[in-house]
């Protein structure tokens, strides 16, 4: 028999970290390949981890609303086959087929560590607070105990101890304090100059504190709440945004759609709504602007191969997620249609696959479908753009035709162009967006669908 560890696997592009849920299996359960064990959130999706063997489940490394990392063992699998095994010492099997000189070897390490005086064997399960399976490793090698690991101040989330306190913790403790002398003493004294004033040390800030009224409502945030203003604050710390704003005349698209709407529906079992529409025109745009369709790491452009458009999409809870619509420029219209009905109804019933809110180079969002007239939404990282589509209005406005000017009722809305300052500039970010508005204005009437 070996034991497997089922690791958190990588949940997206720019996503590190995710937070456990709850567990689908318990430890003694049988697992067959591909049984769903645990479920995960992060701020883009919600999803159920699968196992990739089959075996028993031995081993919980992780607690209900622990926050996790991508690549970290989350649970240990018993198997039947040879597969990957867990690399703890005392986990280790010694198979007595092994050549000679590698059983000796071993043999040897066991009877040194056997007489090496050890410490009595800390038992870190016995605490109530958590700590993470490199955490204990590392007290249990250097000889932390229990209690000078409670005492540790953590500065990962909700205090918890992090690989590099329990490191700089062990570095401090080896460290020997260094004994001063009277005479060294005296002498620092004697240099130290005579200081005529001295400031007043500055008050720590203190936030205000909030007056509550008997008659207010305390509502927690949600947990994807909070992941998501996490990835709102880090893009506006990441990035410098600017906007750049367009009005478009999309009567004739009106007209066009509510000429096909129905027969569409007829004939291919779904609604024909304007977004892919635009989702069409931002990708024919992208193409010809490609140095929009990247990411940036660090002093590098990484310019992308495919244009995979994000759709943020509203959820019953409030809050947004991002589906992907991969290489959409290879799409036609009914293509597009389907897959953005099908992502927007999985997405709004949880149902959506970790590969499909990641990868993604570019996104949309549909500020009108709520009544809002234009925006400035925030980048989503690692992408340099994102484009919000206004209400769409019947204004008056001036028509200009070849024997003169008249005011009619036409069709309108605004386009909001939100771009990365540190590699968009202003004329690449506007050409774009004015791009996107020209392939909507000169939208062929007479279109077959």
């Amino acid at each position: 028999m070996s034991k497997f560890e089922l690791k958190l696997p990588q949940m997206g592009e720019s996503v590190a970290e995710a937070t456990l849920t709850s567990w689908l299996k318990e430890v003694g359960d049988t697992i067959e390949l591909d049984d769903p064990v645990f479920e995960i959130a992060t701020d883009k999706v919600d999803s159920e981890v699968p196992s990739e063997v089959e075996g028993v489940l031995v081993e919980k490394l992780f607690n209900v609303d622990d926050v996790i990392e991508v690549g970290q063992t989350v649970a240990i699998i018993q198997t039947e086959g040879d597969i990957a095994v867990v690399t703890d010492v005392n986990e280790a099997e010694i198979s007595l087929e092994e050549e000679p000189e590698t059983v000796a070897v071993l043999e040897n390490n066991i009877i040194e560590a056997a007489e090496v005086v050890a410490a009595p064997v800390q038992d870190y399960s016995a605490t109530e607070k958590f700590y993470s399976p490199l955490v204990k490793n590392i007290a249990k090698e250097e000889g932390v105990s229990i209690a000078e690991l409670d005492a540790i101040v953590g500065t990962g989330k909700q205090g918890r101890v992090t690989k590099t306190d329990i490191l700089e913790y062990v570095a401090s403790k080896n460290t020997p304090a260094k004994t001063i002398e009277k005479e060294e003493l005296i002498a620092v004294e004697e240099e130290i100059p005579v200081v005529a004033k001295t400031e007043e040390p500055k008050a720590a800030k203190v936030e205000p504190k909030i007056a509550l009224n008997s008659s207010d409502e305390l509502i927690p945030i949600s947990r994807m709440g909070k992941l998501i203003a996490k990835h709102m604050v880090d893009s506006v710390a990441t990035s410098a945004h600017v906007q750049s704003f367009i009005e478009v005349d999309v009567t004739n698209i009106v007209t066009w759609r509510n000429k096909h709407k129905k027969s569409f529906q007829d004939r291919e079992g779904e609604k024909l709504t304007f977004t892919p529409i635009f989702m069409e025109a931002v990708a024919k745009a992208l193409k010809q602007y490609p140095l929009m369709n990247v990411s940036v790491d660090g002093d590098t452009i990484i310019k992308k191969k495919h244009i995979n458009l994000g759709m943020a999409t509203a959820l019953a809870d409030g809050n947004l997620i991002v589906p992907v619509i991969k290489n959409a420029d290879q799409l036609n219209l009914v293509g597009m249609a389907k897959a953005i009905n099908d992502l927007a109804v999985r997405a709004r019933n949880n149902e959506l696959k970790p590969e499909e809110v990641k990868e993604g180079t570019y996104t949309v969002t549909n500020v009108g479908s709520f009544g809002s007239i234009f925006g400035t939404p925030i980048i989503n990282q690692p992408q340099v753009g994102i484009l919000a589509l206004g209400a769409i209005r019947k204004t008056p406005s001036v028509i200009e035709m070849p024997d003169g000017d008249f005011i009619g009722i036409r069709s309108k809305m605004f386009l909001s162009h939100s771009y990365d300052h540190r590699v968009v500039n202003g004329a690449l970010g506007s050409m774009f967006i004015k791009t996107v508005a020209d392939y909507l204005e000169a939208w062929d009437i007479n279109r077959e669908l």
